[in-house]
């Protein structure tokens, strides 16, 4: 996604399409300032206050919030023994998380000594997300991660025919879809609710949050005794990006059919082959 994932400038599988060659490593830093304020809670605790974050994009990863220490509850930290090496940051030195009785190993980290190419790291310090209770961007609670400034969610109206099926049996066809493009991912046709067959849904366990988006609630989808599991899902409740989206159907699974076709122009009576 982004800078660093699906073919962006800092990815794997970065473009060819390009006039410009970036000399460097094959893997890429790339560091920034994040603008807003951003706090971390543990057991109702502040244990991060910052508004002086960075964002560090690296090849591979999602964007990783780094913050000067001063913005770090020091007293909830005690060093510990444990190192890791980056052969393009360098050492890291590690910190547990201790707040009451919540106890986070090895849950904050820094490069003391950062590598001449990355010494802007010196000074700044990061902490794993699932470390914290909450995360907060202002007075908005975030999570999975922070929203990469790099990253869009569009939405558009389109007249394209989509059906799925499950075999011999149609699951959903419509002409009323919504085209969702999200920076790196291929499209994703939503499907309108009435044009879906609900009853072939069964409810499942399964949620996943997505930053951009919000939680996302999923189905089986069954036919007579076949039943293919997480194959639908919809956001119910979903923020900014996918309001446009709100209660529609998108459908991904290897075992269903998914046909996008274009629907035919009118005729308009005053055309020369009307």
């Amino acid at each position: 996604m982004s800078l660093t994932f699906g073919g962006g400038p800092l990815a794997g599988d970065a473009p060819t399409t390009v006039n410009y060659r970036i000399d460097g490593p094959a893997h890429d830093l790339f560091m920034h300032p994040f603008p807003r304020r951003v706090r971390a809670e543990v057991g109702g605790q502040t244990v991060l206050d910052t508004e002086q974050g960075h964002l560090l994009h690296e090849t591979g990863l999602t964007p990783v919030l780094y913050v000067p220490w001063e913005d770090i509850k020091r007293s909830t930290l005690t060093r510990t023994d444990h190192t890791t090496h980056c052969p393009f940051k360098g050492d890291a030195a590690y910190w547990t998380l201790s707040v009451g009785s919540h106890t986070a190993e090895n849950a904050v980290w820094a490069y003391p000594e950062p590598k001449p190419a990355a010494s802007w790291l010196r000074g700044l310090a990061a902490m794993y997300w699932d470390a914290a209770d909450a995360w907060y961007d202002e007075e908005e609670r975030v999570h999975g991660h922070l929203r990469d400034p790099f990253h869009r969610v569009d939405t558009r109206q389109s007249s394209r025919l989509v059906r799925v099926s499950l075999g011999d049996e149609t699951i959903a066809a419509t002409g009323n879809t919504k085209v969702l493009s999200e920076t790196g991912l291929p499209n994703r046709y939503y499907l309108p609710p009435e044009d879906v067959r609900r009853d072939l849904l069964v409810p499942s366990r399964t949620r996943a949050y997505c930053p951009y988006k919000g939680l996302a609630t999923y189905w089986n989808v069954r036919v007579g005794d076949r039943e293919v599991a997480d194959a639908v899902w919809s956001y119910q409740h979903p923020l900014k990006d996918a309001q446009d989206v709100r209660g529609y159907y998108c459908f991904l699974h290897d075992d269903l059919t998914t046909k996008v076709e274009h629907q035919p122009e009118p005729v308009s009576p005053h055309h020369p082959l009307g």
